[in-house]
């Protein structure tokens, strides 16, 4: 039985700019022959002729946000609190509290590529799509949007690209049972310059972040700047995407894939 593992990760670099420029991420490498002075201080007594070649270690150093590169949103991220539909308006969890189990589950793929960046998908949008790809929403899919933004990355656009996910639509997964959502444009929500156009012309404030905010009502994480979805079916597959133990953080870094297997589909749900 074969096993297939696809990628659903952008890169952390330099180059790119998957970021606006104040957020980007910045990493400084070290060759092999930049860190003998830390070993050789490290052990007392030993000079460069000590070491093979004259060759230490590689390493990089990086600075960067917990949302830089292809990452898990904990529902702290989005508000305070969260589960206020509930009744219970509990303290938001962060990133090192996440479930383990809400991350790697059955994945599903919507693909929204159609609609013009800066579109706000409305729940039925979601259940015209889900019935075109023939599935019926199950507790802990984890469920990826597919945007115009993945065609994007690598370009200077990226960041304005794709559609977003709105407050109904965020709900509409939530109410079923989903805990974890993926996009890969920059936000789950449309990006900002959109956003703050059409607050502009409307005066309507509840559009800041709507999505994201659907957390307060329901918590729940999701995955931004993922990669690579349009090798996905629309199911039929498993998603990893274990985020860094950061303590108390808003988001941890992951390496998403998508994994393809038979034997991992037959398994029982819980």
């Amino acid at each position: 039985m074969s096993r297939q593992f696809i990628d659903l990760s952008i890169f952390l670099e330099n180059e790119v700019l998957s970021d606006p420029p104040p957020l980007a991420p910045k990493i400084t490498y070290q060759k092999h022959t930049d860190t003998l002075h830390e070993f050789i201080a490290m052990i007392p007594g030993t000079t460069a002729e000590d070491y093979p070649d004259g060759e230490a270690a590689a390493a990089e150093w990086v600075t960067m946000t917990t949302h830089s590169g292809t990452h898990l949103d904990a529902p702290y991220h989005f508000h305070s609190t969260m589960d206020a539909k509930n009744g219970e308006k509990k303290a938001s969890i962060t990133i090192d509290q996440v479930p383990l189990e809400w991350c790697f589950q059955p994945g599903v793929k919507l693909d929204f590529r159609h609609f013009p960046d800066g579109y706000v998908a409305t729940a039925a949008d979601v259940e015209a799509e889900l019935a075109r790809i023939g599935h019926v929403l199950q507790p802990l899919d984890i469920v990826m949007v597919n945007t115009r933004a993945g065609s994007r990355y690598g370009h200077n656009d990226y960041v304005s690209a794709g559609c977003g996910m709105g407050y109904e639509a965020t709900m509409y997964l939530l109410e079923r049972g989903v805990r974890l959502t993926g996009t890969d444009a920059w936000s789950w929500d449309a990006p900002f310059s959109y956003t703050a156009k059409k607050i502009a012309e409307t005066g309507n404030k509840a559009l800041i972040w709507e999505g994201h905010k659907a957390g307060r009502d329901i918590g729940y994480c999701h995955l931004e700047k993922l990669h690579n979805l349009e090798a996905l079916p629309g199911h039929g597959f498993y998603v990893s995407c274990f985020p860094h133990k950061v303590r108390a953080g808003s988001a941890g870094w992951t390496r998403a894939v998508a994994i393809v297997d038979d034997a991992l589909l037959a398994l029982p749900r819980g």
